[in-house]
């Protein structure tokens, strides 16, 4: 096989890699269909429990006017967005791909290729395709 045909093959594995999503790492019987909240609006759809967390777009509009419901509220994530999960220990996470940084509220600047020591590898948020 050449480099250049190995090389392009590489590359539609970890595009079809990184684009599958997040939903489909839920086990199948905790998938269900609800609402979520996500930057400040509703978002309706197929998803792992703690991501849907809201029965109906109704319940969600509903803690999306009471706020104390919303953690997102307080606009915990520096550059990403915010997404509302009900396992997590403070009730969101940010999102933080495509913005150049990473971390747990997204705070943390990439760090380049060439600045990476041996064996060190790029936080997932980082790798743009």
């Amino acid at each position: 096989m050449s480099p250049s045909l190995l090389g392009w093959i590489t590359a539609i594995l970890l595009i079809t890699f990184l684009s599958e999503p997040v939903e489909s790492t839920c086990d199948s019987n905790r998938l269900r269909q609800g609402c979520r909240i996500q930057e400040g609006s509703c978002l309706c759809g197929t998803g792992c429990d703690t991501d849907y967390r809201y029965s109906n777009k109704r319940e969600c509009e509903s803690a999306l006017r009471g706020r104390s419901q919303d953690p997102c509220s307080s606009r915990p994530c520096n550059r990403g967005s915010c997404l509302q999960i009900l396992n997590s220990p403070n009730g969101y996470n940010c999102l933080c791909s495509g913005t150049n940084y990473f971390g747990d509220r997204c705070e943390q600047r990439c760090p380049r290729r060439s600045s990476l020591r041996a064996g060190e590898r790029l936080p997932i948020q980082c790798i743009v395709v």
